[in-house]
This record gives structure tokens, C-alpha cells and sequence, in this order.
């Protein structure tokens, strides 16, 4: 077997779950790639969605089509059958394999079957896993992977494994808070619509994974939104307005009429969910009200000059990820430490 660089293909893992972060609330961004005898690329994949297959059935799909060109199970995403035909069909065909993980195979059936059952049912030679899962349920895959002898290798980029997980981790006993925020190139935020359909694409996917969203009054007044997910045909979320006069707010905007929502009027942070996930949006009133709550800020900069105003926040960001959507920037940002 050659030599392999394993921070190398666990980047490749960190890079495509992040491409589902949020988007598996309930669940962790995950992250996988197989890579095979010779040290080539079979696979890159993620979980992206609660109750589907994990990152490493997902991949090892992906591998599995690749290596035997047998395609019937190419678009299935049913942990359950992957889990059982993976089993049946694979054979030797990853006997010398490896397979990179951003988190610890999981050793406890769920909603799905444990993925370290899988790869050693599959006969992986070895597991490279980023960051070990922090739930206890979860929790004990390296080792049970280790005791079928399978080499297990641990903490490879395991910061910026961590780093995938913070939302999770934070979501599990108390709220996580996110900002998105669209801005021109020259930082006006306001004015209407800023960012590409593709990323507005990946809002309303978002709006339809949240417990709630808050949006300042003033950005209800001027825009008069509707805040909800018909570009993919999704749930409206529940929403609170936050303002200290709601008597000023027309109740006949579209934001009112979606079907199986609840609106709220909100005028304290404090009136805010104590746990699950909560998106923000909205202009510089609701940003400087809500800054001291914020954990995350997902930033969209598309690449055209504005007319307007600008985002003057005091607080300052880490850049954790950046990737493009269409013609956008996205930039996802984490409050930095005084």
C-alpha cells in the first residue's frame, strides 16, 4: 500500500461537509473520502440531511459504484438498504482501502445502523478519523473498529474537525444563534435583494431546517417580507419580530398569510428560545441588538457596488470557511473572542 497524506484527504473531507453545514440539524456536519489501495480517490461525500445516510455510507457508496460499475445503488440514500446491499455486493473490494472521517464512525443504531459496523463488515484496512464524537450514544466506534483489526488513526486535522461540530455541540443544551447577512462588495446591506438565486437557494433550505427566525421590525416595515421556503418548497419557519412597537407593523404583508406559522413580537433577546437553532436576519438595528447573542455569521458578498448602507457592527469575526456560490462569496464567521 503507498504512502498516503492524510491531511490532505481529510481536508477534502472538511471541504465537503461543510458544504451541508446547518443543513443537517439535527445532526453534525460530517465529512468522508475513500481512497483505495493505490492511493487513489474513489470517494468524496457528506451527510447532508437528518434521518438519510450517514458521511461514510454516503462515500462508501459513491466507492463502491465507482470501483464495480455497478450503479443500481448510485442514488440511493436509505441508510437501511445501503447499510444491508453494501454488505451483500462489496466483497473484497475494500480490503485495502481507507476511509477518512471528519467525526468518529458512530456505534449505535439509531435512526440508522452504526456506520463502524459497516466498514467492518466491508473489511476496511483502515479509519482515519478527525475529531472523536463527543456523544457518549454515539460515542466508542474507533474502538470497536480497533477490535475487528482495523488500523484506526485519530486526530488528523482535528481542530478544524471541532470546529465543524461547534453548532452541534452548542445545540445539544442550550440555543446556537446565527447571523445571514448579504452585502455588496462595498458593504450596503439594504435595498433589496443582494445576494444570487443560488445562495438565496441555500437560505430558504436553511429556514427550512430552524426552530425559529428573528428578524428585526424595521426590516418588516421597509421590506415587507414573506420569510419563507418556497424556492425549494419547504416549511416556513416560525418567526419573532423583534420591536418595541408592534402596533406599528401591518399584519396584512405576506410574512402573515403562510399557511401553519406562528408570528410572534418579541422585544427583548431574552424572549428568545433557550435551545435548538435560530436564524437572524435583518438590517443594523437587529444586527447591534442581537451581536452579544450571535455565534456564527454566514456572509454572502456578491461582486457588484451598492448604493446604500452599510453594516457598522463593533464586533469582530474569525473567518472559519469561505467557498462561492454562483457569482457569490460565502463566508462563514465566528464571533472572536474580546
Amino acid at each position: 500500500m503507498v504512502a498516503l497524506n492524510h491531511s490532505f484527504f481529510m481536508r477534502l473531507a472538511i471541504s465537503e461537509a461543510w458544504k451541508y453545514q446547518l443543513l443537517t440539524y439535527p445532526n453534525p456536519a460530517v465529512g468522508a473520502v475513500v481512497v483505495g489501495s493505490n492511493g487513489e480517490l474513489l470517494a468524496v461525500n457528506a451527510h447532508q440531511e437528518a434521518g438519510k445516510a450517514h458521511a461514510e455510507v454516503l462515500a462508501i457508496r459513491d466507492a463502491y459504484v465507482k470501483s464495480s460499475g455497478d450503479c443500481e445503488l448510485a442514488k440511493c440514500d436509505d441508510a437501511h438498504i445501503l447499510h444491508s446491499e453494501l454488505a451483500k455486493r462489496a466483497g473484497t473490494l475494500f480490503f485495502q482501502s481507507t476511509i477518512y472521517v471528519t467525526l468518529e464512525p458512530c456505534s449505535h443504531t439509531g435512526k440508522t445502523p452504526a456506520c463502524a459496523d459497516l466498514i467492518s463488515k466491508l473489511g476496511f484496512k483502515r479509519v482515519v478519523i478527525g475529531a472523536m464524537d463527543p456523544n457518549p450514544k454515539a460515542a466508542g466506534g474507533a474502538e470497536r473498529l480497533k477490535h475487528k483489526g482495523i488500523e484506526v488513526i485519530t486526530g488528523i486535522e482535528r481542530e478544524a474537525c471541532e470546529v465543524l461540530i461547534e453548532p452541534f455541540l452548542k445545540w445539544q443544551t442550550e440555543r446556537f444563534i446565527f447571523l445571514k447577512l448579504a452585502q455588496s462588495m462595498n458593504g450596503v446591506i439594504d435595498g433589496g435583494i443582494i445576494s444570487c438565486e443560488s445562495s438565496r437557494v441555500w437560505v430558504h433550505k436553511v429556514r427550512d431546517k430552524i426552530d425559529l427566525l428573528a428578524i428585526g421590525g424595521n426590516t418588516v416595515r421597509v421590506d415587507r417580507p414573506i420569510l419563507d421556503s418556497r424556492l425549494i418548497n419547504g416549511k416556513a419557519p416560525d418567526i419573532a419580530i423583534l420591536t418595541s412597537n408592534p402596533d406599528s407593523i401591518d399584519r396584512t404583508i405576506p410574512l402573515f398569510k403562510v399557511p401553519n406559522r406562528k408570528v410572534n413580537f418579541i422585544n427583548s433577546v431574552s424572549s428568545l428560545p433557550k435551545s435548538g437553532l435560530v436564524m437572524v436576519e435583518g438590517g443594523s438595528g437587529t444586527l447591534q441588538a442581537l451581536q452579544n447573542e450571535i455565534d456564527w455569521m454566514v456572509l454572502f458578498i456578491t461582486p457588484f457596488v451598492k448604493e446604500g448602507n452599510c453594516y457598522n457592527g463593533i464586533k469582530n469575526f474569525e473567518l472559519l470557511h469561505q467557498t462561492k456560490i454562483d457569482r457569490d462569496a460565502m463566508l462563514w464567521l465566528k464571533v472572536k473572542d474580546e
